[in-house]
Order: structure tokens, then C-alpha cells, then sequence
């Protein structure tokens, strides 16, 4: 399936497309900015036009990783096609206009039409970058329900990759492998998965549990009602993995 990919704007939103293989991205057209109904709609017509419901967004974050004004519109209007059923995933886009632009001038293409043309060449960059980084992966799911505790006779395992066993509420040892423990915006957090199959866990869920102390000074693992918590850890999860990678 293609993907579309988006770089949004204040007035402008370039487009570009993924080949059906998801190899090459092509750029499609520069939507000029009427409303976020009107943008929306022909963001969807694009979808059917491409036969796609993956939609490619450039998050513009700041150099320290920080997300501003432009960030928090982007979402805001990627939320927006979430609810039109459309699949929305975000991309780094640091530098990237400026890269466009600088392809631009180099190509010695005149300055009324680069501003017609940079932000296309822009959501192309963007989605270049996804496609050589692997494309459209399956996502992890992620588990949601329970607390847990350190089982009182094991501690992780570093013999057995990485095994913690935990202690769910109704005193029931779990085996998880540890994925990674990551800090995000001054909380602890530890990404696992399910050793054996659980019930309440699929086979490809991801279980994110925030790392919280009782009042005698015990940690324990509480799975997160938060789903903007929820989705930034998840997020910090895929950025750390992929660069390891």
C-alpha cells in the first residue's frame, strides 16, 4: 500500500507519495491552506485517489528535540484525519525545508516559483528518509491493564536475556523479557514483552509500564491511562530502538 505523506504548514501543505512497492517517493501537489475542514478534505480525496489510508506526517521539532507551536498544530491536525479512519504517523522533519530549499537553489529555480514548489519537495524528502529507514513497519500494540511488583525471589536475569519475572494484584508470577527502561520528561518507564502467551496480551504487544515508588520506598510497575503519556513513551520507545538499530 502507498504512502502519503504530508508536511504541513501554516499556509502551505506539500504532498508526496510512496511508490506502491514503498521504495521511491514521488511529490503529488502544495495544497494552499484554506481551513483545516477544506485541507482535510482534500487530504482524504489524495487517500482515495491513491487508494491509501497511511498518512505520513513531518513532525518539525526543535534542535534539542523539543516541540513547539508548528509541532502542536501538526498533531493537531493529524488527530483530525485520525478521526476521517485515516492511519497517522509522524516523521522527523528537522532541516528538512531547509534542505529542500537549498536543493532548489542549487537548481538555480527562480524565488516565486521555489515557494510554490519547496514544500512538495519537502514532504518528498520526509518520506524518502521513512522509506529507506524501513518503510511503513507493523506497529507493537500496547498492553494497558495492571500493576505489578518484583517477584521477591528474582531480580533480572541478565543470563536468560534480560528476564524480569513480576508479581501481578492477584499474586501471580509473570516472566517478561526487559526491552529497555527509558526516562521521558522526568519519569521512569520499563518496556517489556510476555515471555509466555497471557490472555490479555497479544502476541506482538508491547507492555510500557511507568515505574512508580510506594510509600515504603518499593518500586512497582503501573501500566499508563494516559494515551498522549502513553504514545510519547511509546514514541521515545521506537526513536531509541531505531537508532540502535
Amino acid at each position: 500500500m502507498r504512502i502519503l505523506c504530508l508536511d504541513v504548514g501554516q499556509k502551505r501543505i506539500g504532498v508526496a507519495v510512496s511508490d506502491p512497492l514503498g521504495l521511491t517517493a514521488q511529490g503529488v501537489e502544495t495544497i494552499f491552506c484554506q481551513s483545516d475542514a477544506a485541507d482535510i478534505e482534500r487530504v482524504c480525496a489524495l487517500c482515495q485517489t491513491y487508494e491509501t489510508d497511511r498518512v505520513l506526517c513531518g513532525l518539525p521539532r526543535n534542535m534539542d528535540g523539543s516541540e513547539g507551536f508548528q509541532a502542536k498544530r501538526t498533531r493537531a491536525f493529524a488527530e483530525k484525519l485520525s478521526r476521517r479512519g485515516l492511519n497517522v504517523r509522524f516523521q522527523d522533519e528537522r532541516l528538512t525545508t531547509r534542505l529542500a530549499t537549498s536543493v532548489l537553489l542549487e537548481a538555480d529555480v527562480r524565488r516565486g516559483k521555489r515557494r510554490e514548489v519547496v514544500d512538495k519537495l519537502a514532504a518528498v524528502c520526509i518520506l524518502q528518509t521513512c522509506l529507506d529507514a524501513g518503510g511503513w513497519k507493523a506497529e507493537k500494540k500496547i498492553f494497558r491493564g495492571g500493576i505489578y511488583r518484583m517477584s521477591e525471589n528474582h531480580e533480572m536475569d541478565m543470563d536468560r536475556e534480560n528476564i524480569v519475572e513480576l508479581v501481578d494484584e492477584d499474586g501471580q508470577e509473570v516472566a517478561f523479557e526487559h526491552l529497555m527502561t527509558l526516562e521521558h520528561e522526568g519519569r521512569a518507564y520499563i518496556c517489556l514483552v510476555p515471555v509466555e502467551p497471557m490472555d490479555d496480551v497479544d502476541e506482538d504487544e508491547l507492555v510500557i509500564m511507568r515505574i512508580e515508588t510506594d510509600e515504603e520506598g518499593n518500586d512497582f510497575y503501573a501500566t499508563i491511562d494516559n494515551d498522549a503519556e502513553l504514545d510519547a513513551v511509546f514514541e521515545k520507545y521506537l526513536e531509541i530502538a531505531e537508532a540502535d538499530e
